[in-house]
């Protein structure tokens, strides 16, 4: 399959490079010059346009806009001479279905909100398909290339893509606390980041691999009396319940 992405911003290049992990190496990139894009193109050997005429002209299979929100209309009405069958992936929130299809009619589109471990296949992507998508099998096998894909009705996407989009810099500051933690008792701060993150990782695997709920994976390593069940009894005490729901409150909010 050809794959065009139009914007190789943080999440562009993600995607791009969850692919070609994935041994997906068909894949142009349309964007404004920019040095850094020239040379990301340049690394991974990748045609690189800069309008939207050369892209057409290439023949992508998939057109994957990964372009700011309020741009997004603006660069999809450049496509207006793209093969009808082509596959129309947009991933800019806020963006709604029948918006991309008043702008380009005659096409289906789908939305993705993917999360940057996208980039190691590991991602979450929330996927919702228009009510003429043609494509959702083909559009279903590319995004589970990089990683589980959530598929939801729009009006739940947003909520998709708070969590999975902005959770890791939640769980960042997460890690960063326990490794600090770690520090404070005595160990050296490589050991420290990696301990954190070796621990979310297993963590996220447990519960996809066992389907427990959260709380049933708590119960199996808090023991009556002991170690864990003081720190949760910390963590309650300290709100931190709240201000995880709080943190995706406010994030949700436009």
């Amino acid at each position: 399959m050809k794959i065009g992405v139009i914007g190789a911003g943080n999440m562009g290049t993600a995607t791009i490079k969850g692919w070609i992990k994935a041994g997906q190496s068909n894949i142009a990139v349309m964007n404004p010059e920019n040095p850094r894009v020239t040379a990301f193109c340049d690394k991974y050997h990748l045609p690189l346009f800069h309008n939207a005429d050369e892209m057409i002209d290439w023949q992508p299979d998939a057109l994957v806009f990964t372009t700011p929100a309020k741009v997004t209309l603006e660069v999809v009405k450049q496509f207006g001479g793209i093969n009808n069958d082509a596959i129309l992936v947009s991933a800019a929130a806020g963006v709604r279905l029948n918006q991309l299809e008043d702008t380009l009619p005659n096409h289906s589109w789908t939305r993705i909100i993917p999360n940057i471990p996208v980039e190691v296949n590991a991602g979450t992507i929330g996927m919702t398909f228009g009510q003429q998508d043609k494509n959702t099998p083909e559009i279903g096998s590319l995004m589970k290339l990089l990683g589980d894909v959530i598929t939801v009705n729009e009006d739940q996407i947003n909520i998709v893509g708070t969590i999975g989009g902005c959770g890791p810099a939640f769980i960042d500051v997460i890690m960063d606390a326990l490794s600090d933690a770690a520090v404070k008792h005595g160990l050296d701060r490589e050991k420290a980041y990696q301990l954190a993150a070796s621990m979310v990782a297993g963590t996220g695997k447990l519960a996809l691999d066992s389907k427990l709920s959260p709380s049933a994976l708590r119960d199996q390593v808090t023991s009556p009396g002991g170690t864990t069940i003081r720190g949760v009894q910390a963590l309650e005490k300290h709100g931190v319940r709240f201000a995880m729901m709080d943190e995706v409150d406010e994030a949700s909010e436009n």
